[in-house]
């Protein structure tokens, strides 16, 4: 049926007839999209003659006082107008007109990062990691000023054709985060995409800006959301007491993923080092190692097992459980260590993506097994996770070595332990190539560095110590398990010793719940 020419200038017209003017000067044209806090509209600034997104926002029934609360919006938004960020959305003014708030931004045309994995499904690594890194460019921009958006979230980013990105609604959710708004039943931001300690009632901080960016490149990545369960409730217990399992995300992208997942704040990955590990994920040119030919095996997805040192996880699928934070060992006590879960894949490309190229507090790593450095060794590490024993070339690693921190004075004390093949008695764990030496020193000073520099380590006692790996020979990598019901031995281990010589008395590691 072909159209009547006369029907289609008459609806063209019609598209142009301001449905309203706001505060004499901006002129709505036609509604864009609407949401929990109001509706965004297509306008006109009829002074300068150029189109802006007009957002209107209607005060929560019961929230407070429509002049305080237009008051505060635009205190807040104005301030975030401030910022000068090319991914950032500017605002070009707030008007309040009748019992609405209007929020007069620049107009992008483009669609949001959610209808962007609607359509297409999950995004390539490379184009995830590029959009990443613009939005936080955007974070980093805002934190600097003191602005916390305490909304990030697939619907708040849009992207180009020309693969731009726009983080917008910088000071809404700031400036409609009150008390009198909470308590009258409104959750203010995306409980898909809420920090853990937002959901525990804690202040908005910096970091929390950036778990909510890391829940939204897993959406991105993977085409699912990382917590989202059948109501609110469940939700939030998820992000409280779970850790997604990545199926598609490799390499550096994942161990930005799982760092900027991480419960606490505090061992959260930090904006810079997230930023390497983008930028290293968003060259499609550079080989980046992924599911099909992970170093330990065909395993295709990274998981944080709190049961147990990182592993490489059997492919689960988009759909696959999270891993529960219940089950808890020294060596991954909490969240500060989920920070460190620096995915196997993301380093066997030669070298580090995660903490500083080099590290002064890094001592020489050593190797264990037979040819290696430390050919007698023992690792059944029971209760005890000291040492009372040098380690260095030509020394033993007897069971009798390893002693209760607390009770002796130690040369040694591990600190982290990481599975560098799948912890399975399958064919193909078992069946797991040695990496070779360059790239299993890569991962474990990688491991050992990033582990370093949390709060698993003890703050006033890092000054004073040093660090190193310890990576097995070929020989102790294809050792057969002590008996038919354990998996393969072929972890990298991270000890703590004295910076200056010496022995080390206590403790010198949190366990942190």
């Amino acid at each position: 049926m072909t159209e009547n020419p006369d029907q289609q200038t008459d609806s063209s017209t019609r598209a142009h007839v301001p449905l309203r003017t706001v505060a004499g000067r901006y002129a709505l044209l036609e509604e864009l999209g609407r949401g929990g806090m109001g509706l965004v509209w297509r306008g006109e600034d009829t002074v300068i003659g150029r189109h802006v997104a007009v957002k209107e926002l209607r005060l929560p029934d019961g929230a407070e006082d429509a002049g305080v609360f237009s008051e505060r919006i635009l205190r807040e938004v104005r301030t975030g107008g401030r910022l000068n960020d090319p991914a950032v959305v500017t605002v070009f003014d707030v008007v309040a007109d009748g019992d609405a708030t209007f929020i007069v931004m620049e107009l992008v045309e483009a669609p949001t990062l959610s209808d962007l994995v609607d359509r297409r499904g999950p995004l390539p690594v490379h184009e995830v990691a590029r959009i990443g890194d613009q939005v936080l460019s955007a974070l980093e921009a805002a934190h600097r000023a003191g602005i916390v958006h305490r909304d990030v979230k697939p619907g708040n980013i849009m992207v180009a054709p020309n693969g731009r990105v726009k983080l917008t609604d910088f000071g809404i959710a700031q400036a409609v985060d009150d008390p009198r708004i909470t308590t009258s039943g409104m959750l203010v931001g995306s409980p898909a995409f809420m920090a853990p300690e937002r959901v525990a009632g804690q202040e908005a901080l910096a970091a929390s800006d950036l778990w909510s960016l890391g829940a939204t490149l897993y959406f991105a990545a993977e085409g699912a959301l990382p917590f989202q369960r059948s109501t609110t409730a469940a939700t939030l217990h998820a992000i409280m007491h779970e850790m997604p399992s990545l199926a598609r995300a490799h390499g550096p992208l994942a161990s930005a993923i799982m760092g900027l997942l991480s419960a606490a704040p505090e061992a959260r990955v930090p904006a810079g080092q997230a930023r390497g590990l983008l930028t290293a994920a968003a060259q499609p040119g550079v080989a980046q190692p992924g599911p099909q030919t992970p170093p330990g095996g065909d395993a295709q997805a990274t998981a944080v097992h709190e049961g147990g040192p990182p592993t490489l996880a059997a492919a689960q699928g988009a759909g696959a459980r999270p891993v529960p934070r219940g089950r808890r060992r020294l060596l991954l006590a909490g969240g500060a260590v989920a920070a460190v879960a620096l995915l196997v894949g993301g380093f066997f490309a030669g070298k580090p993506f995660w903490g500083p190229a080099t590290d002064d507090a890094m001592a020489e790593t050593l190797t264990y097994g037979r040819g290696g450095d430390i050919e007698s060794y023992s690792l059944d590490t029971g209760s005890d996770y000291c040492v009372n024993t040098p380690l260095a070339a030509g020394r033993a690693l007897a069971s009798s070595n390893w002693v209760d921190c607390e009770d002796e004075a130690h040369d040694a004390q591990l600190f982290e332990v990481a599975a560098a093949a799948p912890e399975s008695r399958d064919s193909d764990a078992a069946a797991a190539t040695y990496p070779g030496q360059d790239r299993l020193r890569a991962f474990a000073e990688a491991k050992c560095t990033a582990t370093f520099h949390t709060n698993r380590v003890d703050d006033e006692a890092r000054p004073a110590l040093r660090f190193l790996a310890l990576v097995p020979t070929e020989a102790a990598w294809n050792r057969e398990p002590a008996d038919e019901y354990a998996s393969p031995v072929r972890n990298v281990l991270c000890f703590l010793i004295p910076g200056e010589g010496g022995r080390l008395e206590g403790s010198a590691t949190r366990n942190i719940s």
